[in-house]
């Protein structure tokens, strides 16, 4: 075999193997992605199906209950409200009337379950995405 032959058959050889590899990361990245939707958008229907995804926005005054080790509450944007079961432990720093995303699946009866709770750090910080739901819902309503 001439050089130029084994210097074609190494590149191409290479590029198969970096597409391959390629490939394997983008699917880990597609099946680990979890996209950020509101409350509003969620009783719209434009949710992803199928995937795990995150809700952001308020904790509903006085709708957080423990049943043992479960907790129900209501996230809100102030223009609709999903109903949320979180089995596990909250971070301190969820409360009522403060920010949260929860990520996880919506259920076939409508209730969002849970498989992580994410409170925001201090009283000012909400995420952008949940800032501008709560604006946008505030401005509808």
């Amino acid at each position: 075999m001439k050089p130029r032959h084994k210097r074609i058959v190494l590149i191409v050889g290479g590029l198969v193997a970096f597409g391959a590899a390629a490939a394997f990361v983008l699917n880990a990245l597609d099946s680990n992605i979890a996209l950020y939707v509101t409350p509003t958008e969620v009783a719209a229907g434009k949710i992803p199906q199928g995937k795990a995804f995150r809700i952001g926005g308020l904790v509903k005054e006085d709708s957080i209950r423990r049943d043992n080790l479960t907790v129900h509450f209501v996230m809100t944007d102030t223009a609709k409200d999903i109903p949320v079961a979180y089995t596990g432990i909250l971070p301190d720093l969820f409360k009522a009337g403060k920010g949260a995303v929860v990520q996880g699946r919506l259920g076939a009866d409508g209730t969002f379950t849970a498989t992580e709770v994410l409170a925001k750090h201090d009283e000012n910080y909400m995420p952008p995405e949940a800032k501008y739901a709560v604006d946008q819902a505030q401005k509808n309503k």
